[in-house]
C-alpha cells in the first residue's frame, strides 16, 4: 500500500474515532455532569498520552521559556475548547456542531495572517471570506441573535483557533505529542476542580459503558493521529480530516434521527470546500504539523 493511501486511511480512521467518541459522549448528556464526564475521560486520555509520549521519547523538559509560555497558552485554550465544544454538543445535533467546527482551518489561516503575520495571498483571503459566509448559512442567527448552543460552538472555534495559533508559534524543538499530553492534563485538572462544588453523581452502568467506549474511540483516534504524521504527504492526507463530517451526518441520523436542513448542508459544503483549498495551499508552503487535538 502506498504511503499516501495509508495516510488517507489513517486520517479517516482518526476522524471516525473522534466522531464516534463524540457520539457516545453525547449519549450521556443530561445524565452525567459535564465536568465529571470530562475528568473521567481525561484520566484515561492523559494516561494513554503519557505512556505513548514516553515510549516515543517525546517528553522533553528542557524547552525555552517562550515555548513553555506557548504550551501554557495552548493548554488553557484547550480547556476552553473542550468545555465549550461539549456544552454545544449536548445542546445541538451532532452534524450541526461538527459542521461549525469545520471552519477551524479557515479561522486558523485568518488568525495566522492577523496575529502571526504569515503571508496570505488573495486566493486564500477569498477562500476565508467565502468559508465564513458558508458558516453563516450553518448558524443562521435569528431575530434574537445566536442561540446558547450556537454561541458555545462559536466560542469553541475561537478557543481552538487560539490553541492552534499557539501551536504554530512553537519552535520545532517542542514535540507535538508532549503538547497534547500537557493539554490533556490541563483539561483533566480543570474538570476535576470544577466538579468539586457540585459534588459527584453516581453513574448508571450504561453511562459508564458509554464513557469507556468513548475513551476507547478517542485513544484509537490518537493512535491514528500519531501514525498519519509519519506517512503520506500532508497536502494529500490533510483534506481527509473532513470525513469526520460525513461520520457525524451518518451517526446523527442513525442514533437520533437528525438530518441538517438544506441550507445547513449547503453551508457545510462551502466551508469544507474552502477548507480543503486552504489546507492544500498551506501544505504547499509548509509541512509543519499541528499537535494532535484533545477532544
Amino acid at each position: 500500500m502506498q504511503d499516501n493511501t495509508r495516510g488517507a486511511l489513517l486520517m479517516m480512521g482518526s476522524m471516525a474515532g473522534f466522531t464516534f467518541n463524540d457520539t457516545f459522549v453525547k449519549l450521556t448528556a443530561g445524565e452525567v455532569p459535564l465536568f465529571q464526564l470530562i475528568f473521567l475521560r481525561g484520566v484515561i486520555a492523559s494516561l494513554f498520552l503519557f505512556f505513548l509520549a514516553r515510549y516515543l521519547g517525546a517528553l522533553r523538559l528542557g524547552l525555552s521559556r517562550r515555548d513553555w509560555a506557548l504550551v501554557a497558552v495552548r493548554s488553557l485554550t484547550e480547556v476552553g475548547a473542550t468545555v465549550f465544544f461539549l456544552s454545544a454538543l449536548f445542546r445541538m445535533p451532532l452534524a450541526n456542531v461538527t459542521a461549525i467546527l469545520q471552519i477551524l482551518p479557515l479561522s486558523v489561516a485568518l488568525g495566522a495572517a492577523l496575529v502571526l503575520r504569515e503571508p496570505v495571498g488573495w486566493r486564500r483571503w477569498s477562500a476565508i471570506a467565502v468559508g465564513f459566509g458558508g458558516m453563516l448559512l450553518i448558524v443562521r442567527p435569528g431575530p434574537d441573535g445566536f442561540s446558547d448552543a450556537t454561541l458555545f460552538a462559536l466560542v469553541a472555534v475561537v478557543c481552538s483557533t487560539l490553541r492552534d495559533l499557539a501551536t504554530r508559534a512553537m519552535s520545532v524543538q517542542v514535540p507535538s505529542l508532549m503538547v497534547s499530553f500537557m493539554g490533556a492534563v490541563s483539561v483533566m485538572g480543570f474538570a476535576g476542580l470544577a466538579s468539586l462544588p457540585g459534588g459527584w453523581q453516581p453513574i448508571a452502568p450504561l453511562n459508564a459503558l458509554f464513557i469507556v467506549v468513548a475513551a476507547g474511540f478517542i485513544l484509537a483516534a490518537y493512535l491514528c493521529s500519531v501514525m498519519v504524521m509519519r506517512v503520506g504527504e500532508v497536502s494529500f492526507t490533510a483534506p481527509f480530516r473532513y470525513t469526520g463530517l460525513i461520520w457525524a451526518l451518518i451517526l446523527g441520523f442513525l442514533v437520533w434521527g437528525d438530518w441538517p436542513e438544506p441550507l445547513t448542508l449547503l453551508g457545510a459544503f462551502i466551508v469544507v470546500a474552502m477548507g480543503v483549498f486552504t489546507l492544500w495551499r498551506e501544505a504547499r508552503r509548509s509541512r509543519k504539523n499541528l499537535a494532535y487535538p484533545v477532544r
